[in-house]
């Protein structure tokens, strides 16, 4: 009887750990949880008329939960003034990377290039940029 005890008790603390160990598993990955910025990893710009730009932009923030991620990006000269923000109300942690347009930018004549970046709610805009050239300038 003591023994059947002993053995229950083993067979009972064993699938306990066993349940414990696979808990921790499902934690974010350190690299994910310690990126601070998006990354812009690619943009097409197309021409709409004369001086208006449509952009799609894909962006990449692996660490995205409900309560920190990716919420904009923009457009900026390549001296940093922006031109065009794109507003991003939720977070895409099941959408990585993830691509969104942004439509109808006016882009002043004489700019031949700019610059795209994203920003994170908490420690704003960083990461990797892009910089492209308009088509027809």
């Amino acid at each position: 009887m003591l023994l059947r005890r002993v053995l229950f008790s083993l067979a009972v603390m064993a699938m306990t750990s066993g349940r414990a160990a696979s808990a921790q598993t499902v934690s974010q990955p350190a690299a994910a949880s310690a990126q601070r910025f998006p990354d812009v990893l690619s943009v097409k710009v197309k021409p709409v008329r004369a001086g208006v730009f449509d952009f799609d932009v894909t962006v990449s923030s692996p660490y995205d939960t409900p309560q920190r991620y990716a919420d904009a990006f923009r457009v900026t000269t390549l001296d940093g003034k922006p031109i065009g923000e794109r507003t991003l109300w939720h977070d895409h942690q099941d959408e990585q990377p993830f691509t969104r347009d942004l439509y109808g930018v006016s882009i002043p004549a004489g700019i031949s290039k700019v610059r795209v970046q994203a920003r994170d709610q908490k420690f704003g805009y960083g990461g990797k940029s892009v910089d492209i050239a308009l088509p027809g300038r």
